[in-house]
């Protein structure tokens, strides 16, 4: 099995770093000064253990790729970036491409069945920093990360199983899981918070806001009947396989949406998290006003280049009890 790894930032940078270091074939599509960075020195991938410069292949389109039987494609991209990768990608692979969605939220995997016939989806837990080009690091000391993977919607299958014997071999725990989206909307209740970090300073003032973006979520899900997996299962599957410490002395810096902002990105995925909780709660006539605000203002910032982290959650708290107090 090769594993073609589309988007190699910050989880797709430490998978395919782990995996070419327990020499499985592997290649990397990346953009911009990133893929330049990794094409003419290597990706320099930095661990609490030390640090290794890595000759991974890598390009800047599927189509400098040779697709061929046995190939997989890890999405581990933005969700807002995936539409784009995944036209891009079938129109040089073909449809019967298996398709890996390791991405956050839940509304990837329906736009890869809309154009390929075996999709997938990841539940990622991997702490990881990616705040330079060609520089990927983890903060992780023992197991890397959780990588489980199931057919969407639901299911195994031998493609399944192969995948996560290779994901074991190379430091991941990973598991066929035949409900990985009740797994994926669970995580997506911890997901709603990337917003809320990327606005503003992460202590005790945020958890407010952080509880109700929750509470609104857990309303929409329950009206829909949608399943989800309860913290302590999360808990339990995480147990203590993960052992979080520093590189250089410096711990993990914040979340992805907030990485990405600070690498001077111009989007932000929150239309695909918080989002996600404002579409359930417009189809279904349930006020989202945390939700709702927190996507404006995560775009608002994303878009004109704010300071991360410049608001107040205070401040916010009471901007979302305005919101709520309104009419319609």
């Amino acid at each position: 099995m090769r594993i073609i790894i589309y988007g190699a930032g910050g989880i797709g940078g430490v998978i395919g770093a782990q995996l070419f270091k327990a020499d499985h074939d592997v290649v990397l599509i990346a953009r911009g000064p990133h893929l330049e960075a990794l094409q003419n020195n290597g990706m320099r991938y930095e661990t609490p253990h030390g640090s290794d410069t890595l000759p991974i292949p890598a390009v800047g389109h599927p189509s400098e790729i040779e697709f061929r039987d046995g190939d997989v494609v890890l999405m581990t991209m933005k969700a807002q970036h995936s539409l784009d990768a995944l036209d891009t990608l079938r129109a040089v692979a073909g449809e019967d491409i298996p398709v890996v969605c390791g991405q956050n939220g839940v509304a990837n995997e329906r736009m890869a069945l809309r154009r390929f016939k075996h999709v997938y989806g990841m539940l990622v837990y991997l702490p990881s920093n990616f705040l330079e080009p060609g520089v990927i690091q983890t903060n992780s000391a023992k197991t890397i990360g959780i990588l489980d993977t199931g057919v969407f919607p639901e299911g195994t299958d031998s493609c399944v199983e192969t995948l996560m014997a290779t994901l074991e071999s190379a430091n991941f725990s990973a598991r066929p899981v035949a409900d990985i989206m009740r797994w994926k909307y669970g995580k997506l209740l911890i997901n709603l918070g990337n917003a809320l970090n990327a606005l503003c300073p992460r202590n005790d003032e945020a958890n407010p806001v952080r509880a109700l973006l929750r509470e609104e979520a857990r309303t929409c899900f329950e009206a829909a009947g949608i399943a989800y997996t309860a913290e302590d299962e999360i808990t339990a599957r995480r147990g203590d396989l993960m052992k979080s410490a520093k590189i250089d002395g410096v711990g993990r810096q914040g979340d992805s949406s907030w990485q990405g902002l600070m690498r001077g990105n111009r989007d932000i995925e929150a239309d695909y998290l918080n989002g996600e909780i404002v579409l359930l709660g417009r189809t279904l006539g349930i006020p989202t006003p945390a939700n709702a605000l927190l996507q404006t203002l995560a775009n608002k910032m994303a878009r004109e280049g704010t300071t991360p982290q410049s608001l107040s959650a205070v401040d916010l708290l009471r901007q979302i009890e305005i919101e709520a107090d309104q009419p319609g």
